[in-house]
């Protein structure tokens, strides 16, 4: 059935069929949910299963008191689902909220508060934290605003770059952090647009996937104090605390004050894709900037507390997460919500994967327990829309639930491997029993994934919760004064070691041996099967003078400082040379775990000693030597020798033999004085002596065997 309108037929839904404060509304499509731009005007559902009555409270962009208020009409509810499209709202210029009344005799659990205008969970774009940073008034009562926005963005043809698992080489980065420093010299400093401006030097390092530190929306004020000591504005600079789960974050954009940081985001996602560089955001479905009982009411409590959150029999909070709440991602509404969002990002902003905060916690049921068959990790193991996505579970969290190697992953998840970090961090600084364990982390964690290949492994010696690399071999313990808790925060398990001395030293020895283990610690991980992650600014040596949780700081300490580029430019070049090395040799990125098989005459993988063929797995081993054997990128057999020596003195290995025709060249020794240290891949000189090398003191060689000319 349709209207005729100046000869046009139009839809019957395009009309008004009552008035509320002055605005035609109608009864609203109940899904999507959020607020959609549709014919004529906006479509406004929300869902609150125990909700007895709903208004949309509307502002006029930027002003502190609503200028409307529309109570949903009891017969514009469908379950539990409210639904009302309002006519004549100028969309660019209107942010909304939802003021919620519960039942009489509310439960355990609710949290419903009519005095409260609350945000809405599907905003696009959420407004309150425009600029970053910028003073805010901490009298208003709603600071946090839903806003509307049209999806007309051009993305000229772009669409996910589907870079096949084995072949990435991951860098995360903090969206800040990577441009704030004056010494970017970028146009925007600290925002989507700057980090446009450093792809060039993203696709020089040659990485082709970076992973963004949480790009939803979070307010930096949320729990911000002064160092009592320093009178340093300390802010919630990482951002794992989500308010807007569908909406980028605003500060994050250097269009963020025009409302504009949809686009901007859009943006930087088309001009990386560009590039061949993959987008993977790290997500945080483990719980909310809501906090405990204690917290602030801003969506989620005031719709539907008892859903949204893990609650105990008296409607008190869980705290698997070690921030006040958990979400409770197995609920099927809130199931559905986080797999709305997923898609909405995969879809909407071409996102290439997801790697999720504390994933232990979506296999917790709605009591805390852990499931044999979690419903939203198959879910989204499974989803349609999310098929070509990287899936990256941080397979722990903070109630004590451990499951690298046993997340279930149904042939589709990958893990951060905590495993693989712990091993060679304790190899390179010499633990007992810690050679076999990393022989079995550099051929792909064949007993975490025996049965899931080796690219369920995300290998990595640092992340951004930790110490930097250049710090992990600068000091024995953490440094975290800075952060105002007397030095209590933080982890003490690091695996560290200063090399003789604790923190900035000029001692030439001392730092000569930290350059050493930072190569020989990159030189392993890329050279490791499954898929390695560089931790931003390692590759140059950054530092964090020794804090190993700068979660709170917005300032150089956390910055990335451009000057190193040049100051340690030795480190740059080393570690681009090791990327380039992964991507030229295919047995490095095989998906197959090589025990067992038998390439040209040799196995795909042997280990060796000071005499090949010898191995030493005694507790006390100090030395790992492994002959790789396979197909090469151009055809044929290739063979690559890996060998590193954590002892203070050097050894001399005797060299397995090669079949006819083959010379081992060198390609890396970080004993050796730069340039010499690393060559470019295919440019590798012929060793003078092919029966034996020399592996200098903490130091590691590779090696590849091939035809000389």
């Amino acid at each position: 059935m349709s209207v005729e309108t100046q000869g046009v037929p139009g839809r019957i839904d395009s009309f008004p069929t009552a008035e509320l404060a002055g605005f035609g509304v109608r009864a609203g499509h109940p899904m999507p949910f959020g607020a959609t731009l549709v014919p004529g005007g906006v479509n406004f559902s929300v869902y609150s299963s125990g909700a007895s009555a709903v208004s949309l409270v509307l502002f006029r962009r930027g002003e502190r008191e609503p200028f409307a208020e529309l109570p949903f009409p009891g017969e514009y509810r469908i379950g539990g689902v409210w639904a009302m499209t309002v006519f004549g709202l100028d969309h660019e210029g209107v942010e909304y909220g939802y003021r919620v009344a519960g039942p009489e005799t509310p439960g355990p659990g609710d949290r419903f508060d009519p005095g409260r205008i609350l945000a809405d969970p599907y905003a696009r774009v959420m407004s309150g934290r425009d600029v970053w940073g910028a003073d805010v008034d901490w009298d208003d009562p709603y600071p946090y605003r839903s806003v509307l926005v049209s999806d007309d963005f051009d993305w000229e043809e772009d669409r996910p770059l589907r870079v096949a698992p084995e072949d990435l080489v991951v860098y995360e980065l903090h969206v800040r952090g990577f441009t704030a420093d004056p010494s970017s010299g970028v146009s925007a400093p600290g925002t989507y647009a700057g980090l446009i401006e450093k792809i060039p030097y993203l696709k020089a390092l040659g990485v082709n996937c970076v992973e963004l530190m949480p790009v939803f929306e979070f307010d930096e004020f949320d729990m911000s104090r002064v160092n009592p000591v320093t009178g340093e504005r300390l802010y919630n600079y990482w951002g794992y605390s989500t308010l807007g789960f569908f909406a980028p974050k605003a500060g994050y954009a250097a269009t963020g004050r025009y409302g504009m940081q949809s686009d901007e985001f859009k943006n930087l996602v088309k001009e990386l894709h560009r590039a061949g560089i993959a987008v993977v955001l790290d997500v945080v479905f483990n719980h909310t900037a809501e906090g405990n009982e204690n917290g602030p009411t801003i969506h989620f409590r005031g719709l539907d507390n008892g859903t949204y959150y893990m609650l105990t029999p008296e409607g008190y909070y869980y705290n698997f997460s070690g921030t006040g709440n958990t979400f409770n991602c197995n609920h099927p509404v809130v199931r559905d919500y986080v797999l709305d969002c997923l898609r909405y990002w995969a879809g909407e902003y071409h996102i290439d994967g997801f790697r999720f905060d504390l994933a232990a916690i979506l296999d917790r049921g709605q009591d805390g327990a852990p499931l044999a068959n979690p419903p939203l990790i198959e879910t989204l193991a499974h989803d349609p829309l999310l098929r070509d996505c990287l899936l990256i579970a941080e397979a722990w969290d903070a109630g004590g639930l451990y499951q690298v190697g046993s997340f279930p992953g149904y042939q589709r998840w990958s893990e951060w491997n905590g495993r693989y970090r712990d091993a060679l961090r304790r190899f390179l600084k010499a633990d007992p029993g810690s050679a076999g364990e990393l022989a079995t982390r550099l051929v792909g964690s064949p007993d975490l994934y025996a049965s899931r290949g080796t690219l369920a492994s995300v290998n990595f010696v640092t992340c951004h919760d930790g110490f930097t690399l250049a710090d992990l071999f600068a000091y024995n313990g953490k440094h975290n004064e800075a952060n105002g808790e007397d030095n209590r925060d933080g982890s003490d398990d690091n695996q560290s070691w200063n090399c003789g001395a604790e923190g900035p030293t000029r001692d030439a020895e001392v730092l000569a041996l930290r350059g050493r283990q930072a190569r020989n610690a990159m030189l392993l991980l890329l050279l490791s099967q499954g898929i390695p992650m560089i931790l931003a600014g390692d590759e140059v040596g950054r530092t964090q003078q020794g804090n190993n949780n700068a979660y709170c700081h917005d300032g150089p300490l956390s910055w990335f400082d451009w000057g190193l580029t040049e100051r340690n430019g030795g480190l740059l070049r080393f570690v681009r040379e090791c990327v380039a090395f992964r991507a030229a040799h295919p047995m490095v990125r095989d998906r197959r775990h090589p025990c067992g098989d038998e390439g040209a005459g040799l196995p795909r993988v042997s280990w060796h000693g000071e005499r090949a063929g010898e191995p030493d797995w005694s507790p006390d081993s100090t030395l790992v030597a492994m002959l790789r054997s396979g197909p090469a990128a151009g055809g044929g057999e290739e063979h690559l020798y890996l060998a590193a020596n954590t002892h203070w003195q050097a050894r001399e290995l005797e060299l397995p033999a090669l079949p006819d025709g083959a010379v081992w060249h060198l390609f890396a020794d970080t004993a050796a004085a730069a340039p010499g240290d690393v060559h470019s891949p295919g440019q590798e000189p012929p060793l003078a002596d092919q029966r034996r090398i020399v592996v200098g003191p903490r130091a590691a060689v590779a090696l590849v065997g091939r035809a000389h000319p």
